[in-house]
């Protein structure tokens, strides 16, 4: 039976977490909870989730002793600073895993890694993946909905493949037992629930935006390389030059031009190089 528990960073913040052994989807049990009433600083925790989604409405593959986490919260900010969670979310995964992981466990990788100074280890992927040794480890899904007095509430879902990584998937996948290393999801849970804690306090209720982005960018996969984004059927290349202060991947292509992105997916290495 799985145990989730908080960190002591999570539980001293007041937070609280509901575990499960199996559920549908972590997410929508915590959208369930908005219209129910809850006010918001609950984890919602399960080992195996069986109708998880993705970004764009995908499936997201989740097998038993893998972690799928959601936390619901409504924030005191506007709009377009509340667009800026997930970075939260994915320095915080990062910190998570950095802090489970024994040293010297990854290679360096290809997908948008650093291979010049050997500092990729895990990489962020934008806008919501994290990478280990170039593949995909772990991904975040935001979703809103409003609360019955109309606040907006956010519900933030993290997926950590722990044991296994899908097999059907058009990138590469990577899982935790994959890499030698021997964790559980509630392991991963409660260093997660710690790591958010620090890095929602540095955002600050949007105050602090600027500070994390700097901090994801420390992180982050393929700066500097070639890139491809693909959003529509439409693939635009070039140079990612950075993420600005609004989390919009810039781009600058071949005329010296650049583009600002908002959504698409990522793709680096010799996709991002292709040209048709």
């Amino acid at each position: 039976m799985s145990q989730f528990v908080l960190g002591p960073k999570a539980r001293d913040a007041g937070y609280r977490v509901a575990g499960f052994d199996a559920i549908g989807s972590t997410n929508s049990e915590a959208l369930d909870a908005v219209r129910s009433g809850d006010p918001g600083g609950i984890w919602f925790a399960a080992a195996h989730q069986t109708a998880g989604r993705g970004r764009r409405g995908r499936q997201w593959h989740s097998v038993p002793g893998n972690l799928a986490a959601s936390l619901l919260i409504v924030p005191d900010a506007s709009p377009d600073v509340i667009a800026t969670l997930g970075f939260v979310a994915g320095v915080a995964l990062n910190r998570a895993l950095a802090s489970v992981l024994p040293q010297g466990v990854f290679r360096i990788g290809i997908d948008g890694a650093d291979g010049a100074d050997g500092r990729s280890r895990i990489a962020l992927k934008w806008p919501n993946d994290v990478l280990a040794d170039g593949a995909k480890l772990s991904g975040i899904l935001l979703e809103s909905t409003k609360t019955p007095d109309g606040r907006t509430a956010i519900v933030i879902g993290c997926g950590v493949n722990v044991v296994a990584a899908p097999a059907d998937t058009p990138y590469p996948a990577t899982s935790l037992r994959a890499l030698g290393v021997d964790r559980s999801a509630e392991i991963v849970f409660e260093a997660l629930s710690d790591a958010w804690v620090e890095v929602f306090g540095l955002w600050d209720d949007g105050r602090g935006v600027s500070a994390v982005l700097d901090i994801w960018r420390g992180s982050a996969a393929g700066i500097g390389a070639p890139v491809a984004i693909s959003q529509d059927g439409v693939v635009r290349r070039g140079i990612f030059e950075t993420i600005d202060s609004s989390g919009r991947l810039i781009i600058r292509d071949d005329d010296g031009a650049r583009h600002p992105i908002t959504a698409g997916d990522v793709h680096f290495g010799a996709t991002a190089s292709a040209r048709s």
